[in-house]
């Protein structure tokens, strides 16, 4: 019987960024597969009592940095702490994935391709033209993945993946969920690693 972790998280998460080579590596170690959920947290913070980075209180956003650079220091993954675009709208990559996922590509690769133009390489992956971009520099279509990804069935199916990870429990991200039990931020990786034995 295969193992499966659910993971939802978000592109322009840096803790997703921070967590997704870990998970990946955990999951062929551990013989284990992957469910990808990449989500939208316009979606989950309101129904889960979540704030947007720039209505949360200054403490708040003043420890993130912190934890950001110990993080970034502590994995050897450096980041820009404040990228040029960022924050962004996650939906565009979200539809762009799922298109790409719908095509049979590997969100693994792709979805941390997503994640490295927003915290490493400056650019706007709520922008089409950059989503296309990436997509042809993975190797795939990238122009035939962003018409798909405009269409309303894909649209559709991010609603349903956010509202699945409400279901799973998820109010932030990175969540990964294993045999119904969550685990909330990559730092909760090792946790993770235990539960899978």
């Amino acid at each position: 019987m295969t193992r499966v972790i659910d993971y939802f998280y978000s592109h322009v998460s840096p803790w997703s960024f921070f967590g997704h080579p870990r998970l990946l590596s955990i999951a062929h170690r551990k013989d284990v597969s992957i469910n990808f959920h990449p989500i939208t947290v316009a979606e989950v913070f309101p129904k889960t009592g979540g704030l947007p980075l720039a209505k949360r209180a200054p403490e708040r956003r003043a420890y993130r940095m912190v934890e950001l650079k110990r993080w970034s220091k502590h994995l050897n993954m450096p980041i820009n702490f404040e990228p040029k675009y960022f924050p962004v709208d996650d939906r565009p990559s979200l539809a762009f994935a799922l298109a790409a996922a719908q095509s049979g590509a590997d969100l693994g690769s792709l979805s941390f391709a997503l994640m490295k133009a927003v915290w490493q390489d400056e650019r706007d992956i709520s922008d089409w033209s950059t989503l296309a971009a990436i997509g042809t520099e993975s190797g795939l279509d990238g122009a035939a993945l962003v018409a798909e990804a405009q269409t309303d069935a894909i649209s559709a199916k991010g609603l349903a993946e956010s509202e699945l990870a409400v279901q799973a429990g998820c109010f932030g991200v990175p969540w990964y969920s294993y045999k119904g039990e969550g685990f909330w931020g990559q730092d909760r990786l090792p946790l993770l690693e235990e539960a899978l034995g």
